[in-house]
């Protein structure tokens, strides 16, 4: 059965303040259309530990600096509830913009420190507009738990200190990264690619394990990355935006994986930005 679709603020409050007042944990899972079985397990993941699942599917303006890449990103609402209709959410929550952004809006959250490498250097803004928006969407859901995917694994990280921060009465949960049989992420990105260009984004994966393999004998990061980098241009691959090594806690920079730290890299296929990370220790 298809979860009820709620556009109102006002209608959705009015679930959830039954379920709290009835004492039910609530679980949201945020996303932005466009569901995959990576979306699903996240999903999967709420019901086997909340009471009641709201998910959310919001394209969120504020997150894109490319006006392009927000034209393109796919809207699928009518296939998305069909896809979580086996798993029996109880709302399925796609805000009106002015839900999120009414006329006048002028705040924003900012978040420091875990912003500064990587998606934050490459994309001025970004994760501002991540921060406000799911700053919005815990305080509108009521939530008492929220999923993330790991393959957003800076995002996670960012989402987790906002919520702290801000003092949200959230617990942020990760989950791991969902992957086709090839080892290629899962994302809503790759609905772009070519069926050529699917078969070339599979070979980045092995080259991100075969990194990690070795920077576990102790090697530094900077020669092995070269190397790595040859051979996801070799694979087909337009662009490496970058490739880095950072601890798993903080993400400050490493040149060797002496502690939990994660391998991180963005790279450019038939005019799509794919990102992946893999654990290092």
């Amino acid at each position: 059965m298809t979860a009820p679709i709620l556009r109102r603020l006002a209608d959705l409050r009015a679930k959830h303040s039954d379920w709290i007042r009835a004492g039910e944990r609530i679980g949201v899972v945020p996303t932005m259309g466009a569901l995959h079985a990576g979306h699903l397990s996240l999903v999967e993941a709420a019901k086997a530990t909340c009471d009641r699942v709201i998910v959310t599917i919001f394209v969120n303006p504020k997150q894109f600096n490319n006006p392009e890449d927000l034209a393109n990103y796919p809207r699928t609402e009518h296939e998305d509830a069909e896809k979580l209709a086996p798993y029996g959410v109880d709302v399925i929550y796609v805000p009106d913009p002015e839900e999120i952004y009414p006329a006048g809006f002028a705040t924003g959250v900012t978040v420091g420190g875990v912003t500064d490498v990587m998606e934050g250097a490459c994309r001025p803004g970004h994760f501002d507009g991540v921060a406000t928006v799911v700053a919005k969407l815990f305080l509108q859901t009521g939530a008492h738990r929220a999923f993330f995917g790991e393959k957003d694994y800076q995002q996670l990280m960012v989402v987790r200190r906002m919520a702290r921060d801000l003092d949200i009465p959230i617990e942020v949960i990760g989950c791991p990264t969902v992957r086709e049989a090839s080892g290629l992420a899962m994302s809503s990105r790759n609905l772009r690619l070519s069926p050529q260009g699917v078969e070339k984004a599979g070979r980045l994966h092995p080259v991100l394990m075969r990194l990690a393999g070795e920077l576990a004998t102790g090697k530094p990061f900077s020669p092995l990355a070269e190397a790595a980098k040859a051979e996801v241009a070799a694979a087909g691959f337009d662009e490496v935006e970058y490739l880095s090594l950072c601890s798993a806690e903080d993400l400050r920079p490493l040149d060797r994986s002496d502690g939990p730290a994660r391998i991180f890299v963005a790279a450019w296929l038939e005019g799509v930005r794919l990102i992946d990370n893999v654990a290092a220790m």
